[in-house]
């Protein structure tokens, strides 16, 4: 892309570009009041050569905009917390809720460019990355998001003199990092590899756009062009719905619920001796994955009354809780509902070597979400395929994912109801919308068997906790997380 552009040169009058840009900032403020009206998030990407204008080009863009409704953020290399998360997990963070945007000061293209110079990715690290990064983008446009992004390009002359008058004033000189100087005396290395991954990630539903900065108005002119244009198009887009994407996953074959027997038998004697050996054991086990910096997730899901608690606090009281953390997950807050669903779970994801335990997960679309009108049809049909997508992601980054589906019959949540109603201590764990989901309970389990067969894959497998006695569930977890453990790291 870098090495087909060719510089331009413009014979339009100042005047007449102080003109154009005055308008089109006009524009650009009531488009602000249309886009949160609309609840458009709008997510710009500015990325380029050092010193190309990156800071002095958002700087004008905002300018006129209102601070409420905008956030400019500037990324800078992974600090040692940011680098024990999924390489996408801080993009993520900095999305904008709807109705407002965000705009990034260098990003996952600057970081990537760093990686590939400094022999920190090899080559099917980085095809993955490329794969990552073409999901998350297109997820994004998917739910709506308005993804633009913008590389500034100056030809080597004119880094070579931006760097040199930036370092020869002592009020400016700090703004030269060692990268811009690296960048300008390896500039066709660079460009080699910038041009690799601006080719890689440039597709149909979010493409680079690349910006002549040589003449910096000329440069905020063309973005105000694009911006504005592509705003008024997403206006116009915004009930047009996206298309429902099924991508296949290795699934597994997963048994109906229905199939699924219930009726396995432990004495409290049996549990109390099994639970001491497997605690002991994962105890042991939960040392050995934060030495070798492996995180693991543990999502619950199951029917209301199941048990998941209780068997939440089995598996818990085995690891030392500073290397743990337990998301009771209720129905997202403002915030998180103006973002991409997926973007609360991103927030919670543990750092290598730790462990997340999910009480409800991001299922809940395909679930509650599904059957309670809380989203479209088309939402709750695509994420499937975005659901998967992010556990691969989880599990390319090296993490343990393990689902478990707490499961019991009918009767047994009715008799589990009627002992919370009928006993003072429990009663607050029994609500009128326990009793009311429970009249839908043949619409969940067939929303519940879909999820189980789309979303079992060999890489994220579902398991089915059998539940009716509790006993017997809480082992059958634990022994689950023991096996998937020692089949990454072996046995104790």
């Amino acid at each position: 892309m870098l090495k087909n552009y060719e510089i331009r040169k413009y014979q339009m009058p100042q005047e007449e570009i102080q003109a154009l840009v005055k308008e089109k900032r006009q524009e650009l403020v009531r488009q602000q009041m249309m886009i949160k009206e609309h609840k458009i998030p709008v997510f710009v990407l500015v990325e380029g050569w050092g010193s190309a204008g990156k800071g002095t080009l958002i700087g004008n863009l905002i300018k006129e905009l209102d601070p409420r409704f905008f956030s400019v953020i500037t990324m800078k290399a992974p600090g040692e917390e940011e680098s024990r998360k999924p390489f996408l997990w801080r993009y993520m963070e900095t999305i904008p809720e709807a109705g407002k945007f965000v705009f990034l000061n260098s990003g996952w293209l600057t970081e990537t460019v760093d990686d590939v110079m400094n022999d920190r990715i090899d080559e099917e690290a980085l095809e993955k990355r490329f794969k990552q990064l073409r999901i998350f983008e297109r997820q994004l446009k998917d739910n709506g998001y308005l993804v633009i992004k913008l590389f500034l390009q100056i030809p080597p002359a004119e880094q070579k003199k931006r760097l040199e008058k930036l370092k020869g004033a002592k009020d400016t000189k700090w703004r030269v990092a060692e990268r811009d100087l690296l960048q300008a005396k390896k500039r066709k290395k660079y460009e080699k590899v910038y041009d690799r991954i601006l080719e890689s990630t440039n597709t149909g539903y979010v493409p680079w756009n690349i910006v002549d900065a040589v003449d910096k108005k000329q440069a905020l002119l063309q973005v105000l062009h694009l911006l504005t244009n592509q705003i008024n198009q997403a206006v116009e887009n915004v009930r047009i719905l996206p298309e429902i994407l099924h991508k296949d996953y290795p699934l597994l074959k997963m048994p109906l619920l229905a199939q699924v027997p219930l009726d396995q038998e432990m004495t409290k004697e049996e549990y109390t001796i099994r639970l001491k050996e497997l605690q002991k054991k994962l105890k042991k086990l939960h040392n050995k994955i934060y030495r070798k910096r492996i995180p693991i997730i543990i999502a619950y899901e199951g029917w209301d009354a199941a048990g998941k608690g209780g068997n939440i606090k089995r598996l818990t009281g085995a690891l030392d809780p500073r290397g743990f953390e337990v998301h009771p997950i209720a129905s997202p807050e403002p915030h998180e509902k103006a973002r991409h669903h997926l973007w609360r779970f991103y927030h919670r994801l543990p750092k290598d070597g730790h462990i997340a335990i999910f009480d409800r997960t991001w299922y809940g679309r395909v679930m509650v979400e599904r059957l309670e009108g809380f989203c479209s049809e088309n939402d709750w049909k695509r994420a499937y395929n975005e659901i998967n997508e992010f556990e691969q992601e989880l599990t390319d980054w090296g993490a343990i994912v393990i689902k478990f589906w707490v499961h019991i019959d009918k009767d047994t949540q009715l008799a589990r109801f009627t002992e919370r109603q009928n006993t003072p201590e429990k009663q607050w764990k029994i609500t009128e919308e326990d009793w009311r989901n429970r009249e839908k309970w043949d619409a969940y389990e067939e929303a519940v068997n879909e999820m189980l067969a789309r979303t079992s894959t060999e890489n994220a497998p579902w398991f089915i906790i059998q539940s009716n006695n509790k006993y017997y569930a809480r082992i059958q977890a634990i022994e689950t997380v023991i096996a998937a453990i020692e089949e990454r790291v072996g046995s104790v």
